[in-house]
């Protein structure tokens, strides 16, 4: 008994330590964009306390006793250890920096007469009818979708900038280990929305009902197209088809028919992907430059489905600015029915050049509910793609030591998935960042360059690319802009501007007022009038739209000014959507059109002296109908753009109803327009655009009013004129054209050693027109040496050329095959053509 009271005493003691269990969990990343290193090991030094992470990098583990530190090693990173608190919970993040032993690739082939993969792949195409989800009626699901977008490997010169140091500076304060280094990537912006989408494949339409959004950082203003397209209707990935579009590129789908040719494939083993057996099959690019990708794919043994893909496109693919690009995908169960995606997670990396700082982009979409082949038949359901919009607001505060992750909201409760620590941290610095004065002025910013308005109080002032431009006659054009924005009306939109030219003393100025009576199948009426100087080749162009091709209409404004006349113009006009697809337009307009130029054509009728001035007033009723049948059309606030790229040809039929007041006569005219536009995938050799165009005008009209196919007379190629002519070389009260343009991305270029490094791009162009000026118009326009001679064949020019050089300069080599014997008459109507030239642009193509 006299042993019972120390015995006693040390158990007190002991046991409590003996007892002391730590958990620890968190989550293992690169250290340089971020993403999870899967199946690092965890372990605490000199112990046999340790576990495996999972495919997300996430780990947890208990130990007992107070270990000091925590270690995680993986192939190709470098050993790294964590400090621990005495803390019963703790969360780690390690960001793992390249180094240690990497281990070769290890290629294990079988010695059949046959790759055992090429049947699997044949036996996929087989089932393909039953398996991809087209073969539905109609699906619907809820989709969760985050995306989140940091700047990686910053230069110096710019982590050292003031908001960038705030932001650091405000993580390091909260804890947030995965900011707060100084080569972190910094978060600038994280998005969240939960939605319903509805999918109908015959004919292909898809729906999506926002149901909450919440956005943080410096992200898209509220309403604008950018912060519509953060749903799951912009990553949606089909990988059955032989093609999958990605960022405008076609990269051929590792179980295309026919992917032999561009894939090798490796059966690496048998695993259980949920409750279906699966063959895993590696692929390969054959060659490293092809638009194609590298990983690993999943097909059930059972009904030889897609179940999984895991892909990265190839580093050395021919892509512009991007230096990383991985698809991950999970599919639903076979036995459910064809496949619907689960999960999807996009990584994209964009780094303009080396010595620039990286935009890491990850989208993560979660789908849940499946319902498949229920129709909605309510007339116009699947019409509008975006259905409602509603801001989440943004009521969290900053969570101080990060407990619950991402802040109190409707997301919190209802998200999918987990968030990483990694991601709970990123939120917590967003949530608080957007408050700093230096980020608030970098919002403004990056909303002036990407939108081209300054917003000031409710209004925005621009285009800022509007602003100066230089030409022959009007001197230094010096223009100031503005529109209303939604803070004054969200119906009503008013543009307006006024210009003035240093040289010919003009005062230019604009105003148009839009009214948007239904926003369902967008009704608006438009009224406008515009005081300007125009060119005449330029006054009736289709190619020339105000509203749509604002860059157009800049370019337009410098260099040499052909024939240039003062108009006015007044118009009244409504737009509405009949069904999907199908847009018509309505216009009364007025034209005063007062040449700056000798006219040179008699008058129509009235008396035969000499008009005291050649003035035009046209009087117009256009109508115009276009169709597009699967464009995407994204309301942003009061206005509306279509995104996206088209499957089907986009047609346009124009018919203007007018006269014209010519020298005291009156006339009445006809204007027919057709034109078919479509750019195409054409497989290996790229992608195909083309536009068919035809014009028939069969009244009698002065020349300036009649169809002038657009020339080109300045160093820089224009894909919408024909290059080697000049303008106003052909009039034509007749007319058909087509205009193909062939970029055949790496193809040939691809496989010369000394090119490929460059990324080298070959295109191809022609252009046709066939068209006519009648007597009637000859004899109309009492044969004015003003006018062309007759078009007696097609005028035809071809053409070739690289693209991507340094990027985004195209050098093309054009030649005319026809009326190549022109008279080389020179003055100030007609110029001297070219047979050969050589013309640059500067593009920004993926």
């Amino acid at each position: 008994m006299k042993f019972l009271a120390p015995l006693l005493l040390l158990c007190l003691v002991v046991l409590p330590a003996a007892a002391q269990r730590i958990v620890i969990s968190g989550q293992v990343v690169e250290a340089t964009n971020g993403e999870p290193v899967p199946f690092a090991s965890i372990f605490v030094p000199r112990t046999s306390f340790g576990v495996t992470a999972d495919a997300d990098g996430k780990f947890k583990l208990a130990v007992t006793g107070t270990p000091d530190s925590l270690a995680v090693s993986a192939i190709g990173f470098a050993t790294q250890r964590r400090k621990l608190s005495d803390a019963a919970v703790q969360s780690v993040l390690f960001r793992m920096k390249t180094g240690g032993v990497t281990l070769g690739e290890v290629f294990v082939s079988s010695r059949q007469p046959e790759n055992p993969a090429f049947r699997i792949l044949r036996e996929v195409q087989r089932h393909k009818p039953q398996n991809e989800r087209l073969s539905l009626k109609a699906a619907e699901y809820d989709s969760y979708n985050r995306i989140e977008i940091s700047l990686i490997d910053l230069p110096a010169a710019l982590n050292k900038r003031k908001a960038i140091r705030d932001i650091r500076a405000l993580a390091v304060r909260q804890g947030a280990s995965a900011v707060g280094d100084a080569d972190a990537p910094l978060p600038i912006f994280a998005s969240e929305v939960g939605s319903r989408v509805y999918q109908r494949n015959s004919p292909l339409r898809r729906r999506e009902d926002l149901l909450h959004k919440q956005m943080r950082g410096v992200g898209p203003r509220e309403g604008s197209v950018l912060s519509q397209m953060l749903g799951s209707n912009f990553q949606n990935f089909d990988f059955y088809p032989n093609w999958q579009n990605v960022l405008g590129k076609d990269f051929i789908s590792p179980i295309a028919e026919g992917g032999r040719g561009t894939y090798d494939y490796d059966l690496q083993d048998s695993v259980f992907v949920g409750k279906d057996f699966c063959y895993k099959i590696a692929v390969t690019p054959k060659r490293s430059h092809d638009l194609a990708f590298k990983g690993t794919i999943w097909i059930t043994q059972e009904g030889y489905a897609l179940r999984r893909a895991d892909l990265v496109a190839s580093p050395e693919a021919n892509i512009n600015f991007v230096n990383d690009l991985r698809v991950t995908q999970e599919l639903s169960s076979p036995a459910d029915g064809p496949g619907l995606p689960v999960r999807t997670k996009l990584l994209i990396s964009v780094r303009p050049s080396e010595k620039q700082a990286a935009m890491l982009v990850r989208y993560t979409t979660v789908s849940s509910n499946l319902l498949r082949n229920k129709l909605h038949d309510e007339s116009g359901f699947y019409d509008q793609p975006i259905v409602s919009s509603l801001m989440e607001p943004t009521t969290e505060s900053p969570a101080a030591g990060l407990p619950q992750g991402g802040g109190g909201g409707y997301f919190d409760t209802h998200r999918p998935d987990t968030l990483s620590l990694s991601e709970r941290q990123t939120f917590a610095v967003l949530d608080s960042a957007k408050s700093l004065p230096s980020v608030r002025n970098l919002l403004d910013w990056v909303d002036l360059l990407v939108n081209g308005y300054k917003r000031v109080g409710k209004l925005d002032f621009g285009p800022i690319s509007a602003i100066y431009a230089h030409n022959d006659f009007e001197g230094d054009r010096i223009r100031f802009g503005f529109r209303t924005t939604p803070l004054i009306s969200r119906d009503w939109l008013t543009q307006a501007y006024v210009a003035y030219g240093t040289k010919d003393g003009r005062f230019k100025y604009g105003v148009r007022e839009s009214y948007i009576a239904e926003r369902r199948h967008w009704t608006v009426f438009s009224a406008e009038f515009k005081h300007d100087v125009e060119q005449v080749a330029l006054l009736d162009n289709d190619f020339l739209d105000n509203n749509n091709n604002n860059l157009f209409v800049v370019a337009s404004r410098w260099g040499r000014f052909q024939r240039p006349v003062v108009r006015n113009l007044a118009s009244l006009s409504v737009q509405r959507d009949l069904f999907h697809g199908f847009t018509q337009t309505l216009t009364a307009r007025y034209q005063y059109i007062d040449p700056l130029f000798p006219l040179g054509v008699p008058p129509s009728s009235g008396p035969t002296d000499t008009p005291p001035s050649e003035i035009l007033r046209l009087n117009e009723v256009v109508s115009e109908s276009r169709y597009a049948p699967d464009e995407t059309l994204v309301q942003s606030e009061n206005r509306r753009r279509a995104v996206g790229l088209k499957r089907w040809p986009v047609f346009n039929f124009r018919y203007t109803l007018g006269s014209v007041n010519w020298f005291r006569g009156q006339n009445t005219y006809h204007k027919f327009n057709l034109s078919v536009t479509h750019s195409v995938s054409v497989g290996y050799f790229g992608r195909l655009g083309y536009r068919v165009e035809a014009n028939y005008i069969p009244s009698a009209l002065p020349y300036i009013i009649l169809r002038a196919p657009l020339g080109n007379q300045t160093l820089f190629y224009n894909a919408n004129a024909f290059n080697l002519m000049n303008y106003f070389e052909f009039v034509t009260d007749r007319s058909a054209s087509l205009r193909l343009d062939q970029h055949f991305e790496g193809l040939l270029l691809n496989a010369i050693p000394g090119i490929r490094a460059l990324n080298w791009r070959l295109v191809g162009t022609a252009n046709i027109l066939y068209g006519n000026l009648s007597d009637r118009a000859r004899r109309a326009n009492g044969n004015s040496s003003y006018l062309p001679p007759t078009i007696r064949q097609p005028y035809i020019e071809v053409g070739y050329g690289i693209e991507n050089i340094f990027k985004f300069i195209r050098v093309d080599f054009l030649h005319r095959l026809t009326y190549r014997d022109q008279p080389p008459i020179i003055d100030d109507r007609h110029l001297e053509h070219q047979n050969f030239g050589i013309k640059l642009s500067a593009q920004f193509r993926l």
